[in-house]
């Protein structure tokens, strides 16, 4: 058992020798293959989804866990799966861009084929679980979310990504699939838009990351004929429909506040303003050729960089202005209703 490499995995990707894996627990090994510091975005959209459940007075502690282990899982299987394909088909060689930010089971012979499949198998077995638990207990539309999701699972990395579809995905799932799909599925409740709309400055974040992780490969990806959305729209667009991901996240926010979904409570996500001018001069400017200088040690990961950086900022001050915007709906509705 190894806490400290499970902590150092759940914050970041780290780059780890053979031999440093070998000598690794089987935790350790699980949090780095399936990229675990990047499936915080699924407890953030889980969490968010109990806390609207909780709101509504109709928050169940199990339908909830079940709910968060199942997506987190079946996270996890995704990217134990992308990996497995885009190596199979050939894509991972040559140093490709996945192979260059953190450790590729195969690629870099951590794991052979069969043992990459098993973990997958495993993890994804258990997914499928609690998605079955749960449909048992609702019923209803919850086999249709439990299919959606296994869809995006299966096909996202082929053919989804290989035709501007990948970005669009990953839109919908982390917002009104996983929190207000999550959201019907703890409460028994009928879908509720306002939840799915509520749901978008998160997802809008994670999309922003993914577009950011596109951009930065393009031209690998152009190469290899992964016509990524950045790809078609090529580098310029794919720059300002990032920037546009951004700022919808904080006009979301404003929207809802006008509609009183939300209090003006929730005007302490413009804190995380700060950080979007930090990150401008990245966000309107061409990739450089090579690291700059004062440039953090996470090269070749640029643009995604950047908007991780904001989306980490702006997503701990949403969920917090989240729950306070809740405690004041609870226990003084007359304030804004």
């Amino acid at each position: 058992m190894n806490i400290s490499m499970w902590r150092k995995a759940l914050l970041i990707i780290p780059k780890i020798s053979k031999e440093e894996w070998d000598d690794l627990d089987l935790v350790s090994r699980w949090l780095i293959a399936t990229r675990a510091a990047v499936l915080v975005t699924t407890i953030l959209s889980t969490v968010l989804a109990g806390i609207f459940a909780f709101r509504a007075g109709e928050f169940k502690f199990l339908p909830w866990l079940l709910v968060t282990v199942g997506l987190y899982l079946a996270h996890g299987t995704n990217n134990f799966l992308n990996d497995y394909t885009d190596f199979v088909r050939g894509v991972d060689e040559d140093n490709y861009y996945r192979a260059q930010y953190g450790p590729h089971p195969l690629l870099h012979g951590l794991m052979t084929k069969k043992e990459l499949l098993t973990y997958a198998g495993i993890t994804g077995a258990v997914a499928v679980a609690c998605g079955i638990a749960l449909g048992i207990m609702r019923g209803e539309y919850t086999w249709l979310l439990m299919g959606l999701g296994a869809f995006f699972v299966l096909f996202y990395t082929f053919p989804l990504k290989y035709i501007a579809m990948g970005e669009f995905a990953v839109l919908a799932v982390w917002g009104p699939l996983m929190v207000g799909g999550g959201y019907y599925v703890i409460t028994g409740l009928p879908w509720d838009w306002n939840i799915a709309l509520a749901s978008l400055p998160h997802a809008f974040g994670v999309t922003a990351m993914l577009f950011g992780k596109h951009i930065d490969k393009l031209g690998q990806d152009k190469e290899r004929k992964i016509y990524t959305l950045p790809v078609v729209l090529g580098e310029t667009l794919a720059r300002w429909a990032m920037t546009i991901l951004l700022i919808m996240e904080y006009l979301i926010v404003m929207y809802l506040i006008f509609t009183r979904f939300f209090t003006p409570v929730m005007l302490l996500v413009p804190v995380a303003l700060p950080v979007l001018k930090q990150i401008w001069p990245i966000l309107s400017n061409p990739k450089p050729d090579e690291k700059p200088e004062d440039f953090p040690d996470v090269w070749p990961n640029y643009y995604v960089a950047a908007a991780f950086h904001h989306t980490r900022r702006f997503g701990g001050w949403f969920i917090l202005a989240v729950i306070a915007d809740t405690v004041v709906q609870l226990i003084w509705p007359a304030f804004w209703g």
